[in-house]
C-alpha cells in the first residue's frame, strides 16, 4: 500500500472517530425536569411489593439525591387457637428509601438505603399455662440498595433493577439482627 493511500485512511478514520464521539458524548448532565415518579415495586427496598412515590430532593451535575415512600400490604396466615383454623390478615408496611443516582442523561447507577416499618402477627406461649396467644407486633427492615435506573430528565417511563440486601432489626419480640443477603428488586413506572 503507497503511503498516500495510508495518509488519506488513517485520516478518514480519524476524521469519522471524532464526529462520530462527537455526536454521540455528552458534554454536561441534563438538569431534571421531571422530578417526581410514581411506581409499583416488586421485591427490592419494598420487602415484597409496595406502590411507591419519589422526588428528586437535590441534583448537580451527575448526582441526584432522591426519596421515596410507599404503601404496602402484606399477608399473613394466623391460626385461631380456638377454632383451630387458618386465616388470612393483611397487614401495612411503609417503605422508605434515600437514594442517590449517578449518570448524565437516562442511565444511572444507584445506591440507596431504607426502611420499612411493618405490622406482623407471632405467636406467643404463656411459660405458666401454656396457652398460645397471637398478637399483632412491630416489626423493622433495613434495606440498601445498589442498581441500575432508567429515568429520562424530561419525565416517562421509568425502571430500575437493583440489589438489595436486607437487615432485619431485633423489634417485635425479635432478639438479634438477621441478615439476607438474597434479595434483589425491579421498579417500573413513570417519571413527570
Amino acid at each position: 500500500m503507497s503511503g498516500y493511500l495510508k495518509t488519506t485512511l488513517f485520516g478518514v478514520l480519524c476524521a469519522m472517530l471524532k464526529y462520530s464521539t462527537d455526536a454521540f458524548a455528552q458534554k454536561e448532565a441534563l438538569d431534571f425536569s421531571a422530578r417526581n415518579s410514581l411506581y409499583l415495586e416488586l421485591g427490592g427496598s419494598s420487602g415484597r411489593y409496595a406502590v411507591n412515590y419519589s422526588r428528586i430532593i437535590h441534583q448537580k451535575e451527575k448526582l441526584k439525591l432522591n426519596v421515596s415512600a410507599g404503601f404496602t400490604l402484606w399477608h399473613h396466615h394466623r391460626y385461631d387457637m380456638s377454632l383451630s383454623n387458618r386465616r388470612t390478615t393483611w397487614l401495612p408496611g411503609i417503605p422508605i428509601e434515600f437514594s442517590a443516582f449517578w449518570g448524565r442523561s437516562n442511565h444511572h447507577l444507584e445506591f440507596g438505603v431504607g426502611l420499612i416499618p411493618y405490622l406482623a402477627p407471632r405467636i406467643q406461649i404463656d411459660a405458666d399455662t401454656f396457652e398460645a396467644s397471637d398478637k399483632i407486633v412491630f416489626g423493622a427492615i433495613v434495606p440498601l440498595r445498589i442498581g441500575y435506573r432508567y429515568q429520562k430528565p424530561g419525565g416517562g417511563f421509568f425502571y430500575r433493577v437493583g440489589y438489595t440486601p436486607l437487615f432485619i432489626v431485633p423489634v417485635g419480640g425479635r432478639e438479634n439482627w438477621s441478615f439476607e443477603p438474597r434479595f434483589a428488586g425491579v421498579s417500573i413506572g413513570k417519571s413527570f
